[in-house]
């Protein structure tokens, strides 16, 4: 697979940043040592000893937030429900939460809100003061990054020491961890219980700083669709899908930037490619299982494809859609972000014969119920030669 980022771009650009974990509480960090066997690769050592230091004073800085706001919050009524952009990884997830962002009756958490839950109503406004170790661009494309651009909140469970799949990527060459934490499904009825608090405690979190729509994205709850309609019966959902040829490789290059960035260990990537195969399959599986238990009329669903040819057009239809209101006051902000990023290139992939068998056959079901194949044939056949990922 050709990708934009060469070995040694990548290691000027991205390995001097700081990996997520500076956001941990000392019990989040300790435990996911501990759990790991210190196996930390002498190269992030230094990082080791730097976290172990911060980590307390996340703690600390925690304590006092629940003394300063932790009524007020627990008081805060949710009085708009949320609304969950869920998709594989790879699909346009973020663009989509970054251009409802954009609606200032929305609003997403930020990067430091994700990566200091425990105290980001009392430090926020000194966010500028970390800002210099978090890189100008995604390490796995080219899209802008900062702590205060709207972020995944599945770091949030990582940062307070709450099971999470994405804790695999602090030590990527160990078994995978927490992979129950998924789906939810075969968590304990306690385990379950600490799961949605933690949620919802969030929400209110940003609800209370702001009282906007919270607009929460990342590709995890699409394995959680009941148990978020569990936590918020009246939430909506926006599902994003895009071309499969493409998703398989960026995934594998996300996964691999992600492991060289946040990884205590030098990666090895074993079973990569496999994960990213059968994951992706499970993710599909529990959406549909999921999108039965939603009311039509509070889930939408729209190709990447789509959004970028007529980012208007199918803006305005997942409004009228979902109700949201507003679009024509919206409208103005949206044409200046499409105009500020007009020059955006996406990556670009190669796949050989092999990799698209594998997809082939691995996808097929979601390659032709969202007519990818048949897009793929039109414009192998009009170039008259094979075509690349982009």
């Amino acid at each position: 697979m050709k990708t934009p980022y060469s070995a040694s771009r990548f290691s000027r650009q991205h390995e001097w940043a700081a990996p997520l974990w500076l956001g941990c509480s000392f019990s989040a960090w300790a435990r996911l040592l501990i759990r790991n066997r210190f196996a930390v690769h002498w190269s992030r050592w230094h990082f080791a000893v730097l976290y172990t230091f911060l980590t307390v004073v996340n703690s600390y800085l925690g304590l006092w937030q629940k003394i300063l706001f932790g009524k007020r919050v627990a008081n805060t009524v949710i009085a708009d429900p949320p609304i969950f952009i869920v998709g594989h990884w790879r699909t346009g997830t973020t663009l989509l939460h970054e251009l409802l962002d954009l609606d200032d009756r929305h609003t997403g958490p930020t990067g430091y809100e994700c990566l200091a839950p425990q105290h980001f109503l009392l430090t926020e406004r000194f966010a500028w003061c970390a800002g210099f170790m978090v890189p100008k661009h995604r390490a796995m494309d080219n899209m802008d990054l900062s702590l205060h651009h709207p972020q995944e909140d599945e770091f949030v469970w990582c940062m307070q020491g709450q099971p999470s799949p994405y804790l695999t990527l602090a030590f990527p060459n160990r078994p995978p961890q927490h992979e129950r934490y998924l789906d939810l499904e075969q968590l304990t009825s306690r385990e379950l219980e600490a799961w949605k608090r933690t949620l919802f405690r969030f929400v209110q979190q940003v609800y209370f700083r702001r009282r906007r729509t919270v607009i929460l994205k990342s590709p995890t709850h699409s394995f959680r669709i009941r148990v978020l309609l569990e936590t918020f019966p009246q939430a909506k959902f926006i599902h994003i899908v895009r071309d499969p040829y493409v998703v398989y490789p960026s995934t594998v290059h996300l996964l691999t930037a992600l492991s060289r960035v946040h990884g205590l260990q030098r990666p090895t990537f074993e079973g990569l490619d496999e994960k990213v195969l059968s994951t992706y399959v499970d993710l599909y599986r529990k959406l549909d299982e999921g999108r039965k238990l939603v009311d039509p009329s509070r889930f939408y669903e729209l190709r990447y494809e789509d959004l970028i040819a007529d980012p208007e057009g199918q803006l305005g239809r997942l409004y009228e859609h979902l109700g949201l209101g507003g679009f024509e006051q919206y409208r103005p902000r949206l044409r200046q972000y499409l105009a500020d990023h007009i020059d955006y290139k996406t990556n670009t992939y190669e796949l050989t014969a092999e990799q698209r068998a594998i997809v082939d056959e691995r996808w097929g079901e979601v390659i032709d119920r969202y007519g990818y194949r048949q897009s793929r044939e039109r414009t192998a056949r009009s170039l008259g030669h094979s075509y690349s990922a982009t």
